[in-house]
């Protein structure tokens, strides 16, 4: 199914396609931080039973590395249809429910995406004035922040994209996208 909509759920205006691209950006961007997780991962566990010895700051590393994956793909999963999706619910509903289905879950999107970068921002700027590191390897912890504020930015217009384009769709009474209207 993921193969179908890789290449159907695209957004065809012109707004859609640069979120599209950005997000898709981050996405590959997020991958590779999962990968670099791998490699670190692997090599600590290779030192450990080879060595004797670890990466120092291993856990607070992955914990950023985590954040930063988790930020990567909020808003590509989003212009994808897939972060809110209730299918055994709503399989044999009319196309204007699911639509109208779809628009309630981004704007429930957009209010917690706008709550959390509110949060976020304001935990950032915490973290600076208190000068908070990690323990271990002694990096700013501050620093994901802006990172994290500029995915959850990027969110928070993808939902209200997806917002725009379900209510569109809940009126025209079917799916732009012909691989959902089946």
């Amino acid at each position: 199914m993921a193969e179908g909509l890789e290449t159907t759920a695209r957004p065809t205006d012109k707004v859609g396609r640069v979120l599209y691209c950005l997000s898709a950006g981050l996405a590959l961007f997020g991958s590779f931080v999962i990968a670099a997780m791998a490699v670190t991962i692997s090599a600590n566990i290779i030192g450990r039973a080879s060595l004797g010895a670890s990466i120092s700051g291993i856990i607070d590393l992955i914990e950023l590395l985590t954040g930063t994956a988790v930020f990567a793909f909020l808003p590509y999963c989003q212009i994808m249809r897939e972060n809110v999706i209730v299918d055994f619910v709503l399989t044999s509903a009319p196309t204007r429910v699911k639509t109208f289905c779809d628009a309630i879950g981004s704007l429930v999107f957009v209010v917690l995406g706008a709550l959390l970068t509110w949060r976020l921002i304001l935990g950032g700027v915490d973290m600076y004035k208190y000068n908070e590191t990690f323990t271990t390897i002694g990096f700013p912890r501050w620093y994901s922040f802006p990172y994290a504020a500029f995915c959850m930015t990027l969110l928070i217009v993808v939902c209200i994209y997806t917002f725009g384009r379900s209510i569109a769709e809940t009126r025209a009474a079917r799916f732009f996208d012909d691989s959902l209207n089946s």
